[in-house]
C-alpha cells in the first residue's frame, strides 16, 4: 500500500485499482493528481501479480471532469507537483504503454480531459448513471492530440467532431451505441464488473495480451507526435487571454466572452 492524497491504490488478486479520490472537485485532477496517477500506472506496470489496471472514480457522481479549471482560474496553472510540470500528456502515454490491459470503470460523469482517460483505456465499463462528453471549448482547453485523434478512430470523425464542437453529454446508452463504451451495468454492479473482468484477463496469457496491446497501439503511435505539440499548443493558449477567460468565468458562474479575444489571422 502506497500513500497518496489524490489517488488510492490498492491491489486484489490479479488487478490493481486506481481510485480519483477528489470528489469535492467531481475528481478533477490537478498537477499533483496527475502526477500521484503516474506513479500508480508505474507501480502497476512493475507489479508481476497485476495484470490488469482498474481505473475509477470516488463517490457516485464523477469518474473525472478533466483538469481543475477552479485551480487554473485562482493560479494560473494546474498547481505544484514534485516535477514541477503538468504532465497529463505522460500519462496518456503511460496508459497506452503499460503492457497491461486498462479497464476504466466510468461511475458518473467523465468529461473533459476524464472523457479522454476512459477513451484511452483499452476496455471502459459503464454505471448506468454515466455521462460522457467534452467541455474544453467551453471553459477555454482543448486536447488536439490523442483526446481528438484517437477518439476518432473510436467513434468515427463525425461522432468525435459533434463530441468536442457542441460540448453536450451523451448518457450511456448512447455511448454504448456509439462504440464509446463496451457495455453498461447498474451502478450498484459497476465495480464488481470491473473486477469479473479483471479476473478473466487474470487468466489469460500475460505475454500475449501484452503483444496484442501493443499491435493494436502500433496502428495509432503516430498520435503521440501529434499529442506532444497539442500539449505544448495547450500550455500556451491557457496562459493566452482566451483560455484565462474560460477558466475565469467557469470560476465566476458567467457566459465565457471569446469573441473579443478570437484571431482568425
Amino acid at each position: 500500500m502506497t500513500n497518496f492524497e489524490d489517488i488510492t491504490y490498492v491491489v486484489e488478486d490479479t488487478a490493481a485499482i486506481i481510485t480519483i479520490n477528489r470528489p469535492h472537485r467531481y475528481n478533477a485532477f490537478r498537477a499533483q493528481t496527475v502526477e500521484e496517477l503516474l506513479n500508480a500506472f508505474q507501480l502497476a506496470w512493475s507489479d508481476t501479480q497485476v495484470q490488469s489496471v482498474i481505473l475509477t472514480g470516488a463517490g457516485e457522481k464523477a469518474f473525472c471532469t478533466g483538469g481543475d479549471v477552479k485551480q487554473r482560474a485562482e493560479t494560473g496553472d494546474y498547481g505544484p507537483s514534485e516535477a514541477g510540470r503538468f504532465m497529463i500528456g505522460d500519462l496518456h502515454k503511460v496508459m497506452r504503454d503499460i503492457p497491461k490491459p486498462v479497464i476504466a470503470a466510468v461511475n458518473g460523469v467523465a468529461v473533459g480531459g476524464g472523457h479522454v482517460l476512459h477513451v484511452l483505456a483499452d476496455l471502459t465499463i459503464a454505471a448506468d448513471t454515466a455521462k460522457f462528453g467534452q467541455a474544453g471549448p467551453r471553459v477555454g482547453s482543448f486536447d488536439a492530440g490523442f483526446g481528438s485523434a484517437f477518439l476518432a478512430r473510436v467513434v468515427g470523425e463525425k461522432r468525435a467532431r459533434e463530441i468536442w464542437y457542441l460540448t453536450r453529454q451523451y448518457d450511456a446508452k448512447t455511448a454504448e451505441d456509439w462504440g464509446l463504451v463496451n457495455w453498461v451495468v447498474p451502478a450498484a454492479d459497476l465495480l464488481d464488473e470491473a473486477k469479473k473482468v479483471a479476473a478473466d484477463i487474470g487468466k489469460q496469457s500475460p505475454t500475449a495480451i501484452r503483444f496484442l496491446k501493443q499491435s493494436f497501439n502500433a496502428d495509432t503511435d503516430h498520435q503521440a507526435g501529434l499529442s506532444n505539440l497539442a500539449m505544448t499548443a495547450l500550455d500556451l493558449f491557457v496562459a493566452a487571454p482566451e483560455g484565462l477567460e474560460g477558466a475565469a468565468a467557469f470560476s465566476e458562474k458567467r457566459a465565457p466572452e471569446f469573441a473579443k479575444h478570437a484571431n482568425w489571422h
